[in-house]
């Protein structure tokens, strides 16, 4: 039976390796064994930040919105409640958005949800 050779697929896995790992300092950019590693490690950085990025905006909305609310005269956990009693369906990221951008707005809509 002939000896089988696979360097070209080996070449091919390795440059797409190292190519991932293109801007990574020193040695991790062009050895390949500490370029897999490298590489392995920020997916799994990437993986998991992609579900953090989800929790720390909306950590961010929260305290946008309490700041907003307590300039005009109520917590968060009082506004949000009134919000749920009176029907109004605004999630956190728009009335983020109105607490930064649309001051008036977001305080006529904590007046009608007091009042």
């Amino acid at each position: 039976m002939s000896r089988v050779k696979n360097s070209v697929a080996t070449r091919a896995r390795r440059k797409r390796t190292i190519k991932l790992a293109k801007g990574y300092f020193g040695r991790k950019s062009t050895v390949f064994k500490t370029a897999n590693q490298a590489v392995i490690k920020s997916a799994m950085y990437a993986y998991r930040d992609r579900r953090q990025n989800k929790r720390n905006f909306r950590k961010l909305w929260i305290v946008r919105i309490n700041a907003a609310a307590r300039e005009n005269g109520m917590s968060y956990s009082t506004l949000m409640h009134a919000l749920k009693v009176n029907n109004i369906e605004l999630d956190r990221k728009v009335l983020a958005d109105m607490a930064v951008t649309d001051k008036e707005g977001f305080a006529k809509l904590v007046a009608q949800v007091k009042g």
